[in-house]
């Protein structure tokens, strides 16, 4: 249902639409500059920029995606079945997504022009959002719809790969995690703020605002124009504030899409002989990643079926659990920064298989028992997440950055079947160990959840924290 420290020789001078790299005093031989200075600078326009893009992108993940239009779609005005094409077209464009989002970041990196290819692609997310309002309740729209969703998700995970890439051209190895956690926080935050607007605004209103009414599938397809400019007025920002540096000439040549797996699977391959440590946390992540995602998929349905909230209180509890879990996640940034992003990703990780048990141990508690416990697993999910992103920024060597974040998303997609499958291989289990069926039994899924998260605790335990010591921006001086 419901993303010791080294000090960085060089720090960023940003010049409006610029980031130039500055010597650091430091690194000369002389004093440090001034920690306020440091950090006004590190948390200054660009940083807006760039977590503005996470608010924005949030209309996409958030309020099409889960809330609204998958829900349109699957509703009975377009015909039976519609539930399990949406299910085989979403694992199609995932697949796609696993196969090329390498090979996309890759490109980025070498022809310097990460932030043209996050406008492209945010563009085409734009512009697959705003197609939705052609989309009416009628069977002959389905596919049109269904196509759309589907492109809108590619587009939207390329987006995110450049996106990703340039944390490391924005921070420092000493403000990665705040920076991180800012924008991810901005998108739990933006997300629900979109979402309560357009449902007070549109959706829940017999007539909403302008006369809009739910005729026609009116209201939903006017959501969906709303979301369309949403995320192209909050990318706007990061798009005309970090311009691309073009790295240098023999890097730009193009390649050819076959060469573009070859040098990709030359990568990995030097990757696993000279840094398994980035392997191992690769798939690490990738685990308890899913177990997070796990976390909001399956929470409404356990708020639901075992717990007995109405339509109305998952919603409201929905709201609720990613307001928290955006503040949770801008102020974890802080200790992603302190303790390192291992740290709070373990901490985060062991303190949601506490309370998924919990869930587990009183599913019989009533109403409050989920409302404690389910945001104390928001608490921890979002610092998670955003750690995460960090821990693999501070690994990657510079320059490689939408490649590795490419792969990064593709392990992702590699194991999304993890938490899915175990929530509903515990189903099956708690159903033979007490003979019921149903609601009955289905708070078994949540031991699932846990498993998968312990699991990826489990394989981040080996893993050594980095610390990167320059940004990409130094190899362009």
């Amino acid at each position: 249902m419901f993303t010791p420290r080294t000090p960085a020789p060089t720090r960023l001078r940003v010049v409006t639409n610029r980031s130039v790299p500055e010597p650091s005093v430091a690194a000369a031989g002389g004093p440090a500059a001034p920690p306020g200075e440091v950090r006004r600078r590190a948390f200054g326009w660009p940083v807006l920029a760039w977590g503005l893009w996470d608010w924005g992108s949030a209309a996409f993940n958030a309020v099409i995606t889960t809330f609204v239009f998958t829900v349109y779609l699957t509703s009975d005005a377009f015909g039976p079945g519609a539930d399990a094409k949406l299910g085989w077209v979403l694992a199609g464009a995932g697949v796609l997504i696993a196969v090329f989002a390498p090979v996309s970041g890759q490109r980025a990196d070498r022809s310097g022009r990460r932030t043209l290819w996050l406008a492209i692609n945010t563009l085409l997310v734009v512009a697959a959002s705003a197609g939705m309002f052609f989309v009416a309740p009628s069977p002959d729209l389905l596919w049109l719809g269904l196509l759309l969703l589907a492109a809108g998700n590619i587009f939207f995970e390329f987006a995110s790969v450049n996106y990703n890439a340039m944390l490391n051209q924005i921070a420092t190895p000493a403000n990665v995690g705040r920076v991180s956690g800012l924008g991810w926080g901005l998108g739990y935050i933006g997300g629900i703020v979109l979402l309560l607007v357009v449902y007070f605004g549109l959706i829940s209103p017999e007539v909403g605002l302008f006369g809009i009414t739910g005729a026609d599938g009116m209201d939903v397809r006017v959501t969906m124009l709303i979301c369309a400019a949403w995320t192209l007025v909050f990318s706007l920002p990061v798009i005309l504030t970090l311009r691309d540096r073009p790295g240098p000439r023999e890097r730009q040549a193009r390649t050819g899409l076959i060469d573009s797996y070859r040098l990709l699977f030359r990568s990995v391959a030097d990757l696993w002989r000279t840094d398994r440590n980035t392997v191992y946390f690769l798939l690490a992540s990738a685990v308890f990643r899913d177990g997070l995602a796990g976390v909001f998929t399956f929470g409404g349905v356990i708020a639901a079926g075992t717990f007995g909230f109405s339509a109305g209180q998952v919603i409201i509890f929905g709201v609720v659990a990613n307001l928290v879990a955006g503040v949770a996640t801008i102020l974890f940034g802080a200790l992603d920064d302190r303790l390192g992003p291992k740290r709070v990703i373990v901490l985060a990780l062991a303190a949601m298989v506490v309370a998924g048990t919990g869930v587990f141990v009183l599913h019989d508690a009533g109403a409050t028992a989920f409302w404690v416990l389910g945001l104390i697993l928001c608490i921890f999910v979002g610092p998670a997440q955003s750690a995460s992103r960090t821990f693999l920024a501070r690994l990657i060597p510079a320059g490689k950055e939408g490649e590795v974040f490419g792969l990064y998303a593709t392990t992702g997609r590699a194991v999304s079947f993890l938490a899915p499958a175990a929530f509903s291989a515990f189903l099956g289990f708690g159903a033979a160990v007490t003979g019921l069926q149903g609601d009955a039994t289905q708070y078994w899924g949540i031991l699932g959840i846990v498993l998968v998260l312990a699991l990826g605790l489990a394989l981040l335990l080996p893993v050594r924290p980095g610390t990167r010591t320059h940004t990409a921006l130094d190899d362009a001086r």
